[in-house]
């Protein structure tokens, strides 16, 4: 390795290093406030590492509202969202890729181009919809747009394209129907692709804050973005107990991220290599 070489590969690690660390100072700021008693919150100077340390942030976290409840209905809601995402997109996406029938080119093409309509424009005629099948202030009205993923069905119509149709004639020559060559041929052969758009869907599930905020009055029922957002006071914030409450929430996709992280390079590789 020539010394050029060598220098240019000390000063690639040494910029990534510092940003990753620049990137990492708002997350470290945030475990360090989490701990810290309310007195100490605007010392100056900023105390990284607190000299009195205290749980008591996370004790009232869960004291103020039913924390645990809004924890539970943001999983049941994320995970479900996710679900029926997976299963209706790859559904989809099966049928446009391999089942072949006439205008689907176009009817796909004009799915995808509901993508550049702005989320925004279609909230109010859904929350329409919503209201007259009496569907607000329930799970329902927050899962079920999950069946509608243009992006979803578009990032797995082109992994679906990568499977030779070589293997789903061999599971049709065996006697499989259609539903079995889906589910036992092409699902276990996208799964990398499934795991990437599960870990990123139920990351805008989990943190979605606007949709739930609409459909869901039954404070019962409000997910975990709504119950952080009641930590903000009119005229005062205790930081500590929102960066606790905010530290919690990010437990779940951390977790799940660990967990699926090499089928979600998997996924990211597949979709880069061919689209």
């Amino acid at each position: 390795m020539t010394t050029k070489r060598k220098v240019g590969t000390v000063l690639f690690y040494v910029i990534a290093i510092t940003l990753a660390v620049i990137a990492l100072i708002p997350f470290l700021w945030m475990i360090s406030t989490s701990f810290k008693s309310r007195g100490a919150l605007m010392s100056i100077p900023i105390q990284w590492i607190p000299e009195e340390p205290t749980w008591n942030a996370y004790i009232k976290v869960f004291s103020k509202f039913p924390f645990a409840k809004t924890i539970g209905n943001s999983l049941f809601i994320s995970v479900s969202y996710t679900v029926i995402t997976l299963l209706s997109s790859a559904m989809a996406a099966f049928a446009f890729a391999k089942l072949r029938f006439p205008g689907s080119q176009l009817v796909l093409g004009g799915y995808l181009a509901t993508m550049m309509i702005p989320t925004q424009v279609t909230m109010i005629p859904l929350f329409v919809i919503m209201n007259r099948m009496g569907l607000t202030d329930t799970y329902a009205s927050v899962i079920l747009p999950s069946i509608f993923r243009p992006f979803a069905i578009f990032m797995l119509v082109q992994q679906m394209r990568t499977i030779p149709n070589d293997f789903l004639d061999a599971a049709k020559i065996d006697g499989a129907g259609v539903f079995q060559v889906f589910f036992k041929v092409a699902l276990p052969l996208c799964i990398p692709s499934l795991a990437t758009l599960s870990i990123t869907t139920f990351m805008e599930s989990w943190n979605d804050y606007l949709w739930p905020l609409l459909m869901l009055s039954d404070k019962n029922k409000m997910t975990l973005p709504i119950a952080l957002s009641t930590l903000n006071g009119q005229y005062a914030t205790e930081y500590n107990v929102l960066m606790a409450g905010s530290l919690i929430s990010m437990i779940p996709i951390i977790v799940i991220y660990i967990i699926a992280q090499k089928q979600f390079k998997d996924g990211m590789m597949a979709g880069g290599i061919k689209g």
